[in-house]
């Protein structure tokens, strides 16, 4: 049994009356998870009220307040590699992920996360990423370390304010001169709903990207993308017939498989630089990790 080491939240809507029980409404707001295993999480005192306190089966539906409750898979999946925290102060953790382990929970991921894991290590609960990367994806991660001062974090990212380097290696076709490019498109949800697809539209999606060098069928690419939609990097490289190696999401949807921890999607968050917003000194920070061909 995975189970995670801090707390998820839903908020109770002020819906219609009579309000629902908080079995109820938890068995609607996610389907996906039994009756059984709500009654079960609730009895046993994993599921919150607002002020931290266990709720119980006739505790009252409360509209515009929060619940808290611990999240758990039946069976986790272990990941065998290990992550680093490359720098830590009172308001930021940085730290580099290996491939395959997600940054949050999700899915059959609730410990073997990179934030369950530090959360864990540091013994800092009020840990929160900043920025993600995928799950396949390894390299830098940004973590809030201060809930007071995280929103000054975020907004680097939502003005752009943060210049961001990757790695890839990709299939190189050899059929051109070309060592740079600059992708400019539009990127929205696609079907399945967790892959992306490139639409007709206003641009939403720039990047940047300079061969450094190929060997064989391969290339070593670096990657400066210049916003920050939802697989970026990968569906401007395939739409570029340069598709990263050991992508199974694009060009082409592969079947769902376990985890082939000897293929790794060959993609690396490697540099991440900004100013800091609190001491206005300007920060750089570089992964260890390399990718080569």
């Amino acid at each position: 049994m995975g189970i995670s080491v801090g707390t998820s939240t839903v908020s109770m809507p002020d819906s219609e009356r009579p309000y629902p029980t908080l079995l109820a409404f938890l068995v609607g707001r996610f389907p996906k998870i039994t009756e059984r295993t709500w009654l079960e999480r609730i009895t046993s005192g994993k599921v919150l009220s607002e002020d931290g306190t266990p709720v119980s089966l006739t505790t009252a539906y409360t509209p515009n307040q929060r619940l808290f409750y611990y999240r758990e898979v039946a069976e986790e999946p272990v990941i065998p590699f290990q992550e680093q925290i490359l720098y830590s102060s009172e308001h930021l953790l940085v730290a580099c992920k290996p491939h395959f382990l997600p940054v949050t929970p999700g899915g059959p991921y609730v410990s073997e996360t990179l934030i369950n894991r530090l959360k864990e290590s540091t013994g800092n609960m009020f840990l929160s990423p900043i920025n993600r990367i995928d799950r396949g994806t390894a390299g830098l991660v940004l973590i809030s370390a201060n809930k007071k001062t995280r929103g000054l974090y975020q907004q680097l990212f939502m003005d752009g304010m943060v210049q961001k380097t990757y790695q890839a290696v990709v299939a190189f076709p050899g059929d051109t001169d070309k060592t740079e490019w600059l992708v400019e498109n539009r990127i929205e949800q696609g079907e399945p709903w967790f892959r992306m697809q490139t639409r007709r539209g206003k641009i939403n999606a720039r990047s940047k990207i300079i061969l450094l060098k190929t060997k064989g069928s391969r290339a070593l690419l670096q990657l400066s993308p210049l916003t920050g939609k939802k697989h970026q990097l990968r569906i401007h490289l395939s739409g570029l017939g340069l598709p990263i190696v050991n992508d199974r999401y694009y060009p082409t949807l592969l079947a769902k498989t376990i985890d082939d921890y000897d293929l790794p999607l060959q993609l690396l968050s490697k540099k991440i630089e900004f100013q800091d917003p609190i001491s206005g000194v300007e920060m750089s920070f570089e992964s260890k990790r390399d990718l080569t061909l």
